[in-house]
């Protein structure tokens, strides 16, 4: 039997090589391009750090990418920290613009036949400064966003989440508003309804000890079933982040049904997904 290292390895290749036709001679043939069939449970995790961003993970069929923003002036930059802000980096140029184009060249969807798509927003700084600034840049592309309008819940292409520095009091009381929450699991105690928290997020390590080498715990594994459970009870989705990424943790997400499977490594957990179809 090969280790657990050789068999994982040998598994991503399989998949790799299946996805190239070939001649009977060896020639590998050239297929038709079509649009990437939707992966509703792939999560692009700072996707800004993708050579292309946003455009790589659409390619792959993710359905959830990840940016993270600071407020300088009145335009929100594209960076993991200060120190990485660039001139030219913005939420807008990078992800509200060539998401506007798709969605209107798709008939008014991110993927054909695919209704949900999330663009989970991480505020680095004041989320109480940066709100006011980020609610009137997000009503300017008001038709791409799920919103409650005037009280009334509206579906949209798009469902913006923000996370990190949460100005949840200020997103909760307005209303009109074209985002939601990004909550955590002592929200699945509160009244908030899944049209201001649909997405319960939190790091792996909080919940388990398994670190993606050697078999699922049987306690942990029951643990995450409970979890996984009360989350889609609530008609919320479920998202972890720093869990191990590779192979044996996707397995573990995607066999427990985890929502979100978090990734930096956007083209191996897409042929895993397409694998498990």
């Amino acid at each position: 039997m090969l280790p657990h290292f050789l068999t994982n390895s040998v598994l991503l290749m399989t998949l790799f090589v299946s996805v190239i036709p070939v001649t009977s001679c060896g020639e590998q043939v050239k297929v038709p391009t079509e649009p990437p069939s939707p992966l509703l449970r792939a999560h692009a995790h700072n996707d800004y750090h993708n050579k292309r961003p946003l455009l790589d993970a659409l390619d792959q069929g993710f359905c959830s990418v990840e940016v993270d923003i600071f407020l300088r002036g009145q335009k929100f930059h594209v960076a993991h920290t200060r120190f990485g802000i660039r001139k030219n980096r913005t939420l807008e140029e990078m992800y509200l613009k060539p998401l506007a184009e798709r969605i209107k060249k798709n008939g008014g969807v991110v993927f054909p036949g695919q209704e949900r798509f999330i663009l989970l927003i991480d505020i680095k700084d004041d989320g109480i400064e940066a709100y006011p600034v980020l609610d009137r840049l997000l009503t300017r592309y008001g038709s791409l966003f799920t919103a409650v309008l005037n009280g009334e819940y509206r579906p949209g292409p798009i469902t913006a989440i923000l996370s990190g520095a949460r100005p949840r009091a200020l997103v909760e009381m307005d209303q009109t508003r074209y985002c939601a929450l990004d909550g955590r699991p002592g929200d699945l105690e509160g009244k908030a309804t899944p049209d201001l928290i649909p997405l319960i997020s939190d790091k792996w390590s909080n919940h388990f000890k398994w670190r993606g080498r050697g078999p699922f715990p049987a306690e942990e594994r029951q643990r995450l079933e409970v979890f996984v459970k009360r989350t889609q009870k609530q008609g919320r989705i479920l998202r972890f982040w720093a869990v191990p990424d590779r192979l044996e943790s996707w397995k573990v997400l995607y066999e427990n049904g985890v929502d979100l499977i978090n990734t930096d490594k956007l083209r191996e957990l897409s042929l895993f997904l397409r694998s498990q179809q």
